[in-house]
Order: C-alpha cells, then structure tokens, then sequence
C-alpha cells in the first residue's frame, strides 16, 4: 500500500511541505508507506513548492513591494535556465505598509524587478506565479520595471494562475478584495480599458477577449500583450512538472489538502486538478475547515477530515492508513475464502 500524499498550502499557517510531512509521518507510524508530493496552483506557495520540485537556487533580490517600501524577495534559479518567481513576493496583498494601502496606487514594478533580475541571470523561462496581488495596474509597474532594468534578455514569460477572468473582469472581480470600493473599481476598470487600447495600439494585442489575462489584477494580460507571455492553468502545469500521473500510477489511494475546503475548490484549485486526473483511485482530503454548503462535491471524496495542527495532521494520516490496510487485509481474506470454496 503506498499513499501519495499531495497537498496544496494551509494558507497563511501551514506550507505544502508542512502539511505532506505531518500526514505522511502519520501514514508511516500506522504502518503504510507515503509519498511526499507539495503541489500549489498558481496562489500561495507556489514559489515552495516549484523551487524544491525544480531544485532550484534561491537568490535573494532587493526590489520594492506594491506601495513602494523597499522588500527583499527571493527568486528560483535552476540549472538548466529555469526561474521561479512568485508575484506575492513582492507585490502581494498580505506584504507590511506604513503608508495607505490604495488599491489605485498599488503597482506591480516591484515584481518586474524580480523578472527582469531572473533574465540577468540568464533564465531562459521565467516561471510566473501570479496568485495574492494587491495590484490592478494591469501589469504596467512590472513592465516599467523589466524596461528599466535590461529587458527579458530573449527570456520567455510563463503566467501559472488559478483563475480564468479576463482583463476587463479583473477590477470588478478581484477589486474589492484589495480594498476598493464600486467607485474605485469603476475607476481601475476604466484604467485597464485604455492600457488594453495602448497594447493594441503599441503591440497589436489586446487582452480583453483572451482568457486568465485578468489574473493578479491584469498582471497577466499585460505581460501577455507586451512580452507574448503564456498563461497556463497553475494548478496542471505544478502536477505536470512534478510528474504527478507517475507517482499516482504507483499509488493506491491519493490524499489531498488545503486550508479550507468549500465551492471554489472545484474552479481550477489543485484539488479539482488532482480529481480529474485521480480516475478510480480514492482521494481523501484532509483540510483545516470545511463550507458546511460543500454539497454534492463532497461525494468526490472517499473521505474528509478537518485536520487543523500538526498532530491532527497526523492522526488524520494514521487513521487513513489503518483503514487502507485494514480494507486490505479483508479484501485478501476474502479472496482466499473464495478460493478455497472452489
């Protein structure tokens, strides 16, 4: 019996890495074994999770957060020309400020800071986590920023995001959770529509109709009108690069995670990702909280355990493995049974 056991963040508590190694240390001290597999979708953590699956280098870099103050952050480099790099990091929602937290003044620059250092170094492909922005500036900061600091270098953007809205949707979908109003919205929308004019104009490309350009307030469609970036589903490219389908091919059951399991789960998180790749195999969630309006999704799970802590992590993982060897065990009495009847 070998689990795989591949859970998303905890957000703001609990890395991937953290919560993989509590289950499966409880998996292993009920006798099954485990297979630690970290995954993020594009959100928090991903910056962890593609770092280790890549081994890659991290190189500390000073840039400046979304208000301006100055931050360090660090991006990813691999051997074979690859970077990591997390937008959070450096123009994230939850980064400290002294100063008003605008919305309108919020700017991506400090992450073209950290793209266009990761072209210095000479990545080849910049990988591009866009989840947790405080910004809607449509990514104009950040190409202010890799134009004053040396350009892509013939480097290849890659967008990984967990959300499908487009450009003009970014201010009115994400707006209010960065703390804009209905004016303010209306107003970064408009401001959005004619830096989608200026593209056309300047680029030929208009970000409007394509789909995930409004991830990280725009951020995405911007780098996709200038630098002709890709914009992916996070969540397929993580399982894609870890070789997820390998390691579920060699497992009997898969255990999955977040920090809270509710009616967005099923639009474009790793969990749906992982759902849709599981086939036969039972996927068992472990989670800090459940939306008691969870539904009919709860039926595509073999089970669910709210697991808050660590030793909660870990009695979850026992009693998921003592269940699995014990639905075993009966299963090859059972077939015993039934040959010696015959």
């Amino acid at each position: 019996m070998n689990i795989l056991v591949a859970p998303d963040s905890f957000k703001g508590t609990f890395t991937a890495a953290e919560v993989a190694g509590h289950i499966a240390a409880g998996i292993r001290a009920a006798g099954g074994s485990a297979r630690e597999l970290p995954v993020a979708d594009g959100g928090e953590g991903t910056f962890g999770v593609l770092a280790r699956g890549l081994d890659a280098r991290p190189v500390r870099v000073a840039t400046v957060g979304p208000w301006g103050e100055p931050v360090h952050a660090a991006i990813g480099l691999t051997a074979d020309g690859t970077a990591v790099v997390e937008l959070a990091a450096a123009s994230g929602l939850n980064l400290p400020s002294d100063g008003d937290r605008d919305p309108v003044a919020a700017s991506t620059y400090g992450t073209g800071v950290l793209i266009a250092e990761a072209a210095r170094h000479g990545a080849r492909r910049i990988l591009v986590a866009a989840g947790g922005s405080a910004t809607t500036d449509g990514g104009a900061g950040a190409i202010a920023a890799i134009e004053d600091h040396g350009g892509l270098r013939g480097a290849q953007i890659v967008i990984l995001s967990d959300v499908t809205t487009r450009f003009s949707d970014a201010a009115p979908v994400f707006g209010p959770q960065k703390g804009a109003g209905p004016a303010t919205v209306g107003l970064l929308t408009r401001r959005l529509g004619l830096l989608a004019d200026s593209f056309v104009r300047d680029f030929g490309r208009d970000p409007r109709p394509v789909d995930r350009t409004g991830a990280a307030g725009g951020f995405s469609g911007g780098m996709w009108a200038r630098y002709g970036a890709g914009l992916v589903s996070g969540a397929d490219y993580v399982l894609d690069l870890l070789g997820f389908d390998a390691h579920l091919a060699a497992s009997s059951a898969v255990v999955v995670g977040e920090g809270r399991l509710d009616s967005q789960t099923g639009q474009g998180k790793i969990i749906a990702a992982i759902l849709a790749r599981a086939g036969t195999k039972p996927v068992y969630a472990v989670v800090g909280s459940v939306d008691p309006d969870l539904g009919n999704d709860a039926d595509r799970f073999a089970g669910i355990t709210v697991a808050g802590n660590p030793a909660a992590m870990e009695a979850a993982g026992a009693e998921l493995a003592r269940s699995r060897l014990a639905a075993s065990h009966a299963s090859l009495a059972l077939h015993a049974a039934g040959h010696a009847l015959r």
